[in-house]
């Protein structure tokens, strides 16, 4: 017997009397970095879980439309990683501490300038990063199809993203992703438990909460109740420069990211006038008949 080895004790019943049982249990199946914490042995296998982000303009920050209305102005503009994005990174960060994941990458598309975000999500628990390195305005379909070449490299079991971003607000990657790679979706995830080779989505609907039992690989999106995303520390964010990452481009993916689609125009929404205060049900009643005109 190994010094990592326990020896368990039982009894046994017989028609000819009680018999001692001794099974021994190697510390194989221990959680990592967890002394003498059993974990199933399911839980051995690897999975690996791949993370979409999005470079967008921080949320803090107020939107400027270019003067010629071509689009928003991001010159010294303070850039960070999508919200929806950071759920989706700090989800497969805690599957990783319960011994579920065992390995997260984190990809996402735009400029050179997008590694400051990959950095980012490596700080926060990652484990190495993909860059697919495009300066275009990509449409959510051309964005789908170069996750889905990463995602036939890369052999995740599960593919996490967040629901939309906050820059165009289009709520589609995910699902284009899903009917791209025939993987089954869960969208809007409040809640994520992953059970051998099912994984239990709950759901935010209308009429309540659907939890969804689906089987991996699978796609999930991410709703902003999910979780509360952590800060990176000081020497977790030194740590991530040292982690590795790989620069791709959609060419080298076999992926055209040609589109179809032209924006227009762009304009800022329309300034709001103030609000005013009104002293009784009647005068509220005559400024919305007589200047809001909506009765």
């Amino acid at each position: 017997m190994t010094g990592d080895s326990r020896l368990l004790y039982g009894f046994l019943s017989h028609a000819d009397g009680p018999h001692e049982l001794r099974l021994l249990v190697e510390d194989t199946y221990r959680s990592p970095g967890v002394p003498g914490d059993f974990f199933s042995p399911e839980s051995e296998e690897s999975m690996k879980v791949l993370v979409a982000v999005k470079r967008v303009v921080d949320y803090n920050v107020k939107v400027r439309v270019k003067a010629d209305n071509s689009g928003v102005d991001l010159a010294n503009v303070k850039m960070s990683m999508n919200p929806f994005c950071e759920i989706a990174v700090e989800e497969a960060v805690r599957l990783k501490e319960k011994g579920v994941a065992t390995e997260i990458v984190v990809v996402t598309i735009g400029p050179a300038t997008a590694q400051e975000q990959l950095r980012t999500a490596l700080a926060l628990g990652a484990d190495r990063a993909v860059l697919v390195e495009s300066a275009e305005e990509l449409t959510s379909l051309a964005v789908a199809k170069l996750l889905k070449a990463v995602v036939d490299k890369e052999q995740p079991q599960l593919v996490i993203l967040g629901k939309q971003a906050i820059d165009s607000d289009n709520n589609q990657t995910g699902q284009m992703l899903a009917a791209l790679s025939g993987y089954p979706q869960g969208t809007f995830a409040s809640k994520v438990e992953v059970t051998g080779d099912k994984v239990a989505v709950t759901r935010e609907i209308d009429g309540g909460l659907q939890t969804v039992s689906l089987s991996l690989p699978a796609i999930v999106t991410t709703d902003l109740r999910l979780n509360e995303p952590r800060y990176a520390s000081l020497p977790n964010i030194m740590k991530a420069k040292k982690k590795p990452l790989e620069v791709l481009t959609p060419d080298a993916l076999g992926v055209s990211t040609a589109s179809t689609n032209k924006t227009v125009k762009v304009e800022a929404p329309a300034a709001r006038s103030a609000g005013i205060k009104v002293k009784s049900v009647a005068e509220l009643v005559e400024k919305l008949k007589n200047e809001a005109k909506v009765i």
